[in-house]
């Protein structure tokens, strides 16, 4: 069930259709309210194409975000997330220290990349999607995410949890992470297109 339900037009005496309204589920608009992204229990990936033939898989395994949710309204609803690019990790350490390095995050110099959203739209069921700004070293550009809404459960401690999961694609290139090396056989060793998964739990602050 999505944050917003149906829409409802009413009609004037006439039969003409008059001002459409939305309904909205009371246990849904409950959920409005500040949450704190759980690290733990979220997961912040990528699949890029490597050496044309395979896709090599990793994740940001320090990553802190808040989300503020409408529950009425979707469209006024919030995020912002901060990652840690050292804390990158594809399972090979020379891979992940090449990626730390200056070919492509230099991690030392920029050692976060963020997302701040500048609006969401529910698009339909329980998905919507997300709009704003991404940051790696010192480019930022638009970004669009589109997130499946998972529901809400009452944790083992108490703790009130939402959860989204989604994914984008971007071209790295866009963001000035142009290195690459040429194959012998043609093409090149590292794809443009990088895909961006996001699995999110995050819990209700008082």
């Amino acid at each position: 069930m999505g944050i917003f339900t149906r829409r409802n037009s009413s009609q004037d005496v006439t039969g003409t259709a008059a001002v459409t309204t939305l309904d909205v589920d009371p246990a849904l608009a409950a959920l409005t309210g500040d949450y704190a992204i759980d690290p733990a229990h979220s997961s912040i990936g990528f699949t890029v194409r490597h050496a044309m033939v395979t896709n090599v898989r990793g994740a940001f395994t320090d990553h802190e975000g808040s989300l503020h949710l409408d529950g009425s309204d979707p469209s006024r609803s919030t995020v912002s997330i901060d990652v840690k690019t050292a804390s990158v990790d594809t399972g090979i350490a020379d891979r992940d220290a090449h990626l730390r390095g200056a070919d492509f995050f230099d991690a030392e110099t920029f050692p976060l990349m963020s997302f701040r959203s500048t609006g969401a739209a529910a698009l339909g069921g329980d998905t919507y999607r997300v709009t704003g700004d991404l940051t790696i070293k010192d480019v930022t550009r638009p970004l669009s995410i589109d997130l499946e809404f998972n529901g809400s459960a009452t944790d083992v401690y108490g703790n009130q949890r939402v959860g989204f999961e989604g994914s984008t694609q971007i071209l790295r290139s866009d963001w000035g992470l142009t290195w690459n090396a040429a194959l012998e056989a043609g093409g090149v060793m590292v794809s443009d297109k990088v895909k961006l998964t996001f699995d999110i739990s995050a819990v209700k602050q008082a």
